[in-house]
């Protein structure tokens, strides 16, 4: 795998430390329609691009759509819109039509904020639609990037992946999961790999070091315990993650060349929660909660 495959990692990072400083509140999101359909929410919409106060927008299509035909709001409703990047505004709906939707923006608002600690995700393909669970609440939780590796007992390939649009799927959970959780910044879901390509990228520090990868609890040798992590938290981490049927004996052998091998607690954990515990526990470890 290339090196400016994980660029979007890069700028996913430099988004996560752009709102991560961003704390203070410039605007509040004011009384409107929105309040009709679900009180005290106001509805919130991915619109890419720059923009600032005062500038009149249309809504990317799909976007228009949810606003108008889903949740039926009209000219004068109260919104909020998010480039993505780690800004958030406040805007009025100006017009709506059968096929667009045009908004003024009004004034700068506070985003949830971002974690201190950058994790990228780099979590083997699950079977069925389990990874879309596994997207949505890594967003949830604060993941800065994801990467899906195709391991040596998924259940799935990369054709299978790429013919299924399953990454085009992932990254739509990903946005709607930050709309739903108040994020403005929205992880990038990266190309699915093998696994190799996944241990190239961190011998290379194209995806992001110290990486962990979590085995199970029977492993031994070489193997720590996530209380012996040092307690100073690095500013950004990769978390590795396996399949149901779990890593090979060859996965872990390659991978401990560039990843400490961390059990968590004496349980064995579904893989599909394995990410949000891991998650948390770091966060834990690291002094973000």
């Amino acid at each position: 795998m290339e090196c400016g495959e994980y660029s979007s990692v890069r700028v996913a990072v430099s988004a996560w430390r752009f709102a991560v400083d961003v704390r203070t509140r410039h605007g509040g999101a004011g009384p409107g329609m929105g309040a009709l359909y679900n009180s005290g929410v106001h509805a919130r919409f991915l619109v890419p691009g720059t923009y600032g106060e005062g500038d009149e927008i249309d809504l990317p299509g799909d976007e228009a759509q949810h606003l108008s035909r889903v949740l039926r709001l009209t000219s004068g409703a109260s919104v909020r819109v998010f480039d993505g990047r780690g800004h958030e505004f406040t805007a009025i709906v100006t017009r709506t039509t059968k096929s667009a939707v045009a908004i003024r923006i009004e004034t700068r608002y506070q985003p949830s904020p971002e974690p201190h600690l950058a994790i990228t995700l780099a979590h083997a393909v699950l079977k069925g639609d389990k990874m879309d669970d596994v997207v949505r609440d890594a967003v949830m939780m604060g993941v800065a990037a994801i990467q899906p590796i195709v391991t040596t007992r998924s259940e799935v390939t990369l054709n299978m992946l790429e013919r299924g649009n399953r990454r085009e799927r992932w990254a739509r959970v990903a946005v709607s999961s930050a709309k739903q959780c108040g994020r403005a910044v929205v992880p990038p879901v990266l190309p699915p790999v093998a696994f190799d390509g996944v241990v190239d990228a961190l011998g290379r520090v194209t995806l992001a070091q110290p990486a962990l990868m979590l085995v199970e609890p029977s492993a031994a040798e070489g193997v720590q315990s996530l209380a012996d992590l040092d307690p100073t938290p690095p500013r950004e981490v990769t978390l590795v993650i396996g399949p149901e049927g779990g890593w090979t004996a060859e996965e872990v052998e390659r991978a401990a060349a560039v990843c400490r091998l961390v059990r968590l607690g004496g349980r064995t954990l579904r893989a599909d929660a394995m990410g949000i515990v891991a998650m948390a526990a770091l966060f834990t470890r690291w002094g973000e909660y």
